[in-house]
């Protein structure tokens, strides 16, 4: 998707994280609680930048926080830029490709089941997490948006299998940092059984244009 340089100086529109981020643009409930005031300050502005192929892209303070794709399958996804992933790895659901895949993620090709299901991949491995004291013995209040207790175990599984049109993070074998951001074209539980097909097309990957864009 963002194969290409993006050149110019976008229409930038200040609003706060709570007017921005709205309606169906609003954050879903993601495993990182305690980061939530640090990635959006309550009392700061965001500044919505419109990008080509209907792409905006939110930032805060010259730093790219997210960015909203408008697709015919699934409407309006917001999804974090590799900057915010990077900065709060624990965040987001990820799945994970071999050492084979990454060339071909990293020139924008469609990823493809055999680069996740192979020895170097990795997809979900279904855990209740709160059965085995995840929570830590904390109570949440009555009226708090509850958040998944959800997260990656030691060899690198996303502890319940993710669906089709979810946002997810691409992590790469013997790689410290995600290598890529998008929207799965076919759920966890099907690719493992498939074995084939694609998994995830025009992903946000390390280098490409929106990783580039200039936004001093």
């Amino acid at each position: 998707m963002f194969k290409k340089d993006l050149h110019g100086s976008p229409n930038k529109n200040s609003n706060p994280p709570s007017s921005a981020l709205s309606g169906n643009l609003s954050l879903p409930p993601i495993p990182c609680s305690p980061h939530i005031d640090e990635v959006l300050p309550k009392k700061s502005s965001l500044e919505q930048i419109k990008l080509p192929d209907r792409v905006s892209l939110y930032v805060l303070d010259n730093r790219p926080l997210f960015y909203q794709q408008d697709t015919v399958a699934h409407g309006l996804v917001l999804l974090p830029h590799l900057r915010v992933v990077h900065r709060f790895p624990e965040c987001f659901p990820t799945i994970r490709i071999d050492r084979g895949a990454i060339r071909f993620v990293l020139s924008g090709a469609t990823l493809m089941a055999p680069g996740v299901t192979s020895a170097g991949g990795r997809l979900p491995v279904v855990v209740d997490r709160d059965a085995i004291g995840g929570k830590d013995g904390e109570e949440e209040e009555e009226d708090e948006v509850k958040v998944p207790n959800e997260g990656v175990d030691e060899d690198g599984h996303w502890s319940r299998e993710l669906e089709k049109g979810e946002p997810v993070v691409i992590m790469a074998e013997g790689k410290e940092h995600a290598a890529a951001v998008g929207i799965l074209v076919m759920g966890t539980k099907e690719t493992r059984e498939k074995g084939k097909g694609p998994v995830m097309e025009d992903a946000h990957f390390l280098g490409d244009g929106l990783w580039r864009l200039n936004l001093d």
